[in-house]
């Protein structure tokens, strides 16, 4: 689900850290009557790197519910503009563990023509950015990417360091964060602009504090019910994005059904999809995918091969630039799996997970096969996660409040293909649908048709 896989290495020897966090200071409340303009941001300064913006930080509980003490420290920036007519527009990052800061003047210069009327907000939500959740060994085996399965050591070091406070980073502390964030702005309703994970924040804050929402863009969507960890959306829509990315270039292949071949002459379904939704960042076209896939499917897989190892070795990121340790957290907080969830005895999931893999038909998962749906690395990395109490889900058919929403997606994105998008707009009151032609992921920001960031801006500005 990265940028909910946005793509951006030391072997484990150093516990995780969980910066920010004093866990001998009391859990902190809201302010009664929050400050004006954003007075609520303590040590308000330029921000260091980018000094057009407003740096500063807000205190929130590590537990919300109060049972556990401590803190923790959430970096936040803002635009200058404190009197922005339509007020305060806070942008979500993906991930999760995609930092918010470190961003605000890329997306500053996407959204430049709505800023005269709203300040821009953006902050590292917890666990990422300068005090990002570190587990060196997930940070080496998966970098950037959600699907490269980790070393089954990695996830149970990880799950170790962070111990049993990794259960404060669901996307419901999150919410509970963004809810303080907005006291402090001194904000009673917010415009929220949400990027892929961004998406599935902004619906579980809406859905959560419905009178505190303003109105909503939802890029690249995460449906509120929660990212499949099977990815049997993405699966069967590859076949799709394929073959009109071969239509728009002309090419003579049937890279689906030479797709499907490859996969079963030699099983690597996971390795291909893991390439495949990080190589869309670079070329929503898919340039010289169909090609390789043709030759793999007529025994000369070495093209395939060369171009899976090269994308997966640019995904290498550091933790401040998405942290895996805090994906893994949230994710297997979050999460519902073929065992349950991760309150369910770690014993007995491989066995429901095999059940679950003999159960699937080929045609859930054409071009690729069961096996690949139960092999990707944002499932295996929760197969083998510490057992933990998990938040409750909201309830499953709920809409969100009756607020205007726009809904904007790239016919080419396989991170979070359309069909993700339509079922979240089942969800919303009267929504605006986009879908940009040729775009993949995250429209705003990557796009090179405008037609996704026209529409943003005419959403805003009504």
């Amino acid at each position: 689900m990265t940028s909910t896989r946005g793509r951006i290495a030391a072997l484990l020897g150093a516990v995780a850290v969980v910066a920010g966090t004093t866990v001998a200071t009391p859990a902190v409340a809201a302010p009664a009557e929050p400050a004006r303009h954003g007075g609520g941001i303590a040590g308000q300064a330029p921000c260091q790197g980018a000094p057009e913006f407003t740096c500063g930080t807000i205190t929130v509980p590590l537990d919300h519910g109060g049972a556990v003490p401590g803190t923790l420290q959430l970096d936040v920036a803002m635009t200058g503009n404190t009197d922005a007519p339509k007020g305060d527009l806070l942008f979500l990052t993906g991930g999760p563990g995609q930092p918010g800061v470190p961003l605000i003047r890329r997306i500053a210069s996407k959204i430049a023509p709505v800023l005269k009327d709203y300040r821009l907000v953006m902050f590292d939500q917890r666990g990422t950015g300068e005090r990002a959740l570190r587990c060196p060994g997930l940070q080496e085996d998966m970098g950037s990417s959600d699907l490269t399965p980790p070393r089954k050591q990695s996830i149970t070091d990880c799950g170790a360091a962070l111990g049993p406070n990794a259960r404060f980073y669901s996307t419901a502390d999150t919410v509970g964060d963004m809810d303080l964030l907005r006291q402090s702005l001194g904000d009673h309703r917010l415009t929220i602009d949400g990027v892929s994970y961004g998406t599935f924040v902004a619906e579980r804050y809406a859905l959560a504090h419905p009178a505190h929402v303003e109105r909503l863009v939802l890029d690249s969507v995460v449906p509120q019910g929660g990212y499949d960890p099977m990815d049997l959306v993405a699966l069967p829509a590859t076949a799709r994005v394929l073959r009109s990315a071969c239509q728009a270039t002309g090419c003579t292949t049937d890279p689906a059904a030479d797709l499907a071949t490859t996969v079963q002459k030699y099983g690597n379904g996971p390795q291909i999809l893991d390439a495949l939704t990080s190589y869309e960042f670079a070329d929503p076209n898919y340039g010289g995918v169909p090609e390789a896939l043709h030759e793999a499917a007529g025994g000369h897989p070495e093209k395939l091969q060369a171009f899976i190892d090269e994308v997966h070795k640019n995904d290498a990121a550091p933790a401040e630039a998405l942290s895996q340790g805090l994906h893994a957290a949230t994710l297997c907080a979050d999460g519902r799996y073929p065992w349950g969830s991760s309150d369910t005895p770690v014993e007995g999931r491989a066995a429901a997970l095999e059940e679950t893999r003999q159960d699937l038909t080929a045609e859930e998962t054409w071009p690729y096969d069961p096996a690949t749906a139960t092999g990707l690395g944002s499932l295996l990395v929760c197969l083998d996660w510490p057992r933990e109490q998990v938040p409750p889900l909201p309830p499953a058919h709920r809409k969100l409040p009756n607020v205007p929403v726009l809904l904007l997606g790239g016919d080419r994105d396989l991170s979070t293909p359309y069909e993700w998008l339509y079922q979240q707009a089942e969800l919303a009151h009267d929504p605006e649908v986009v879908i940009v032609p040729g775009a993949a992921h995250s429209v705003q920001t990557r796009a090179a048709n405008p037609v996704g960031r026209q529409a943003v801006y005419d959403f805003l500005l009504k």
